[in-house]
């Protein structure tokens, strides 16, 4: 991975073999970035993404192994307990033209992937919602 940032934009250039989620972890915490909108484009050689159920309080998630490209990568990193926290949804396109997509637990960069993110001066903390079962937004 490399990146530049210029004020508050953030370049990525994550490349062939790393995963995305990771990369965007070591990212934020080399810059301090809390909070921040994420928007990514390039191709995948893996990929898991998820639907999450309310009655059961999981995400229901299927692992695809095959060259995509990415149509839609977007999310956003705020914290949970004070850590960084990445919640990114992703569609991805294989030979057939046809779309994957969900909630993104993991991606293996296949090719290149084109990393912006636009970073907010602040901080929004994840809750847990038991009633939900997901990491809500909990403001300050």
């Amino acid at each position: 991975m490399e990146y530049r940032r210029f004020q508050n934009k953030v370049f990525v250039r994550i490349d062939r073999g790393e995963e995305i989620l990771e990369q965007l972890k070591k990212l934020c915490e080399a810059e301090h970035i809390t909070l921040a909108e994420v928007k990514a484009l390039g191709a995948l050689s893996e990929f898991t993404v998820g639907l999450f159920n309310p009655d059961t309080k999981q995400y229901d998630s299927h692992t695809y192994h095959e060259l995509t490209e990415i149509t839609s990568l977007w999310g956003t990193v705020t914290t949970k307990e004070g850590e960084h926290y990445a919640h990114l949804h992703l569609s991805a396109a294989g030979l057939d033209n046809k779309a994957l997509g969900g909630h993104m637990s993991h991606a293996v960069v296949g090719g290149t992937c084109e990393m912006v993110l636009d970073v907010v001066d602040g901080t929004v903390e994840r809750q847990l919602s038991d009633e939900i079962g997901l990491n809500l937004f909990k403001f300050l």
